[in-house]
């Protein structure tokens, strides 16, 4: 009987948390933003950067999850400011993304594929990736967890664990088979998704600096009554 009531924590937490950052993240969309960023990439060098960037996303959820309040806490950070900075660069990374033209394919030999791959964690991870978002959803499930009791603690932590694997691996898949969605759908077609996917990824950002705005100025009212 608490087997079965420790099971279905382990189902329920799982099922929130990895719904709440699959839906933040949206990997499948923002694929294509990824696609245009290495479109001169080989596919073998795709998806490679693609397995890194699952990895990446793996470890800043796992950190955010279970170390997301101490870090900032150490680092004076708050979680307002997190919001406001990140989405600073979220929006920017979708600006930068609506802008830009169109430009004929190139060939995979003829860019140097090294500083994409010392873009792997940024800004292709963070914030591409893992934002501010999704980091301070992250921060927000791994506070709920430390308010269970000592029984369901360990079923939670696993919970966790098993939503930024689960989270990763569409990261890893939706990347690495970003060319194929792409090819798919056309070049006509990849244009559209790409500036809406853009024009997404800036209202996220935006949206997210409200809410820090929002939350900093009630906290600085609040102090002040």
């Amino acid at each position: 009987m608490i087997d079965g009531f420790l099971v279905a924590k382990l189902i329920s937490f799982w099922l929130f948390g990895f719904s709440t950052l699959i839906t933040i993240i949206n990997p499948f969309g923002i694929a294509f933003v990824f696609h245009d960023m290495t479109r001169w990439l080989t596919a073998r060098e795709r998806a490679r950067l693609a397995r890194q960037i699952g990895i990446n996303s793996f470890v800043v959820l796992v950190v955010a999850l279970f170390l997301g309040s101490r870090v900032l806490s150490f680092f004076g950070i708050s979680l307002e400011a997190l919001r406001i900075g990140g989405g600073l660069a979220v929006a920017a990374s979708g600006w930068t993304m609506l802008r830009a033209q169109p430009e004929a394919s190139k060939a995979p030999q003829a860019m140097d594929t090294a500083p994409i791959e010392r873009m792997a964690f940024f800004p292709l991870t963070l914030p591409l990736t893992t934002g501010p978002g999704s980091i301070a959803a992250s921060i927000a499930l791994g506070a709920e967890r430390t308010a269970e009791t000592q029984g369901v603690l360990l079923v939670s932590a696993i919970s966790s664990v098993l939503v930024a694997a689960s989270v990763a691996a569409c990261v890893w898949i939706a990347y690495a088979y970003s060319e194929a969605i792409a090819r798919r759908i056309g070049p006509q077609g990849t244009l559209v998704a790409t500036k809406l996917t853009a024009f997404l990824l800036l209202c996220i950002g935006v949206q997210i600096i409200l809410t820090g705005v929002t939350d900093a100025l009630r906290l600085l009212l609040a102090a002040r009554a």
